[in-house]
């Protein structure tokens, strides 16, 4: 069995999601989805609408998504170990040096192959997108 991790925020889920998810779903026969911590988030610059615990209950239930379960705050290796991933599987915006993750993956003996899924030929394919579409019609009703 082909055991596929996806990672991300999901916050204000979008086809841009549901494409990522697919297509790491293509990739083998489990998609353990992690979802990022409300603190991971912010550490990163993003603060979400959704709080972690809806996020994951709404990625849970995506049709791709074999499991979803909640990072580590503090270390993205321990969320790595406990799946064990044949495959991890990148977004096209998430903010990974793929050389870098390697020498992590096996510096903890992991022998995980990296996948970076391209970008959803669509509107509206990432969140920011969403937001700032959000804003532009909020601000032509006033």
């Amino acid at each position: 069995m082909v055991r596929v991790m996806a990672t991300g925020v999901f916050d204000i889920i979008h086809l841009g999601h549901i494409h990522y998810l697919r297509e790491s779903k293509k990739l083998g026969d489990e998609l353990v989805v992690v979802v990022a911590r409300d603190s991971t988030a912010r550490k990163n610059g993003k603060v979400p609408i959704f709080d972690e615990n809806s996020r994951l209950k709404l990625v849970s239930e995506l049709k791709p998504v074999d499991r979803a379960i909640l990072g580590h705050e503090d270390d993205m290796m321990k969320t790595v170990v406990e799946v064990m991933p044949d495959i991890i599987t990148l977004g096209y915006d998430q903010k990974f040096d793929e050389a870098d993750l390697k020498r992590k993956l096996d510096q903890i003996g992991v022998n995980s192959r990296i996948v970076r899924i391209s970008k959803y030929d669509g509107n509206l394919n990432s969140s920011s997108m969403v937001r700032k579409k959000i804003m532009e019609l909020i601000g032509e009703r006033f």
